[in-house]
């Protein structure tokens, strides 16, 4: 894979080109990759009632808590209007898998799998957050980790 950049004056905004001579697997991974980063966004409510868009790319995990689905940055919680499972459908081509019946988490946030306990998996993601993997989803994130180890390699 080749990547290039070119800063020239001739572009009034950021361009983003995918080429291939075929239409693959990876150029669609690659393009809906880029499209859900800089495309979609959600609303969110941080907890100062303040709204703002965030990028899926910028969460960790989406959890219900009570009544209420919270999406979880670095650093902020944001309750978001969306239910988990609009969510999991809008999101099911990037890189977000549910885990439990209550949480979907970034996969390419995940800093550490802890499989000690057994029949369940904890996980670490990068901002020192850590969850659990239900024992019925666990084979499904086995399978998405893989797929997206398999990915990165070509």
């Amino acid at each position: 894979m080749k990547i290039k950049t070119d800063i020239n004056e001739k572009y009034n905004e950021i361009e983003l080109h995918v080429c291939n001579h075929e239409l693959s697997d990876e150029v669609r991974s690659i393009s809906g990759e880029l499209h859900l980063m800089y495309d979609r966004s959600i609303s969110g409510m941080d907890e100062k009632g303040n709204r703002r868009m965030l990028r899926p790319v910028e969460i960790f995990s989406f959890y219900s808590e009570g009544q209420k689905v919270i999406a979880l940055s670095e650093t902020e919680r944001f309750t978001v209007q969306s239910k988990l499972y609009e969510l999991e459908d809008e999101l099911e081509k990037s890189h977000f898998i549910r885990i439990s019946k209550s949480e979907i988490i970034n996969s390419r946030k995940i800093r550490e799998l802890d499989m000690s306990v057994t029949g369940t998996i904890r996980v670490i993601m990068k901002n020192g957050y850590e969850t659990y993997v239900s024992r019925r989803n666990v084979a499904k994130l086995k399978e998405k980790l893989k797929a997206e180890r398999t990915v990165n390699r070509a």
